[in-house]
């Protein structure tokens, strides 16, 4: 399968807001992960009928043990970024995700809004996140990807990131699952989202966890409805890794 990964300009506030304009696609292969450095990868440029999913965790595990068994018995993969302090608390989610043959990716230590932190608080908050998902035992699952908290991003913390080794992956829509039924989101309408903004290349975001620390997530009632729909309109889900064949693991501390 050949692919190519659209690199989006960059908008400084939060990402869902960001169109499509006209875009440089990046090889991925060869010097596949530098390939993504300077861009925000919002899209899988590809004609075939591929998506890839994508989770969030920062809050707690609610929701985790229905997520990896919708993904298991439909033999889906996914790549779950994971923040540091998450890690930390949960070391023993990090190792199932890794165990279960899913990606690991870097999402920050604390999840602070980066357009506040100095360069050397994102030297930090990248870091102390890689540190905890090794120290968690993430081993071979861990990516070279990064995903902003609150998808703000900006020209300078792209370059910043990349400097680190780590590509920055967004994300193409989310379900706003994590909004909750306090915040006016609903399974019916998580399911929505993903499915108005089924394309080639898509990368959906979704979430595990409850800010509020209950256990009625959305994002995992919605994941089997929206994997046998993405099934049904004849498209198959991709590994993020498997678009880089020569740059899946992230090897080496920094």
């Amino acid at each position: 399968m050949a692919v190519l990964w659209v690199a989006v300009p960059v908008a400084p506030t939060v990402a869902a807001a960001v169109t499509f304009s006209p875009c440089l696609a990046a090889t991925a292969d060869g010097d596949g992960l530098r390939a993504l450095f300077g861009s925000e990868n919002r899209l899988i440029r590809t004609r075939e009928r591929v998506v890839a999913v994508t989770f969030n965790a920062a809050w707690n595990d609610a929701g985790l043990d229905r997520v990896l068994g919708g993904l298991a018995r439909r033999h889906t993969p996914a790549t779950f970024f994971l923040t540091g302090d998450f890690a930390d608390r949960y070391p023993q989610v990090v190792k199932r995700i890794a165990a279960g043959g899913y990606g690991l990716g870097n999402h920050s230590y604390s999840h602070p809004h980066f357009k506040d932190l100095t360069a050397a608080g994102v030297r930090r908050e990248v870091r102390a996140a890689d540190r905890a998902l090794r120290a968690a035992g993430a081993g071979r699952a861990l990516t070279p990807f990064f995903r902003f908290p609150y998808s703000e991003t900006t020209p300078a913390l792209i370059s910043e990131v990349n400097g680190y080794g780590f590509a920055d992956i967004e994300f193409t829509t989310d379900t706003n699952g994590w909004m909750g039924l306090g915040g006016g989101m609903s399974v019916d309408g998580a399911v929505r989202r993903a499915l108005d903004a089924l394309g080639p290349g898509a990368i959906l975001q979704m979430h595990v966890g409850d800010r509020e620390g209950g256990t009625d997530v959305i994002d995992a009632q919605a994941l089997p409805r929206i994997l046998d729909a993405i099934a049904a309109r004849g498209y198959r889900v991709v590994d993020l890794r498997t678009l880089l064949p020569r740059a899946i693991h992230h090897l080496g501390s920094r």
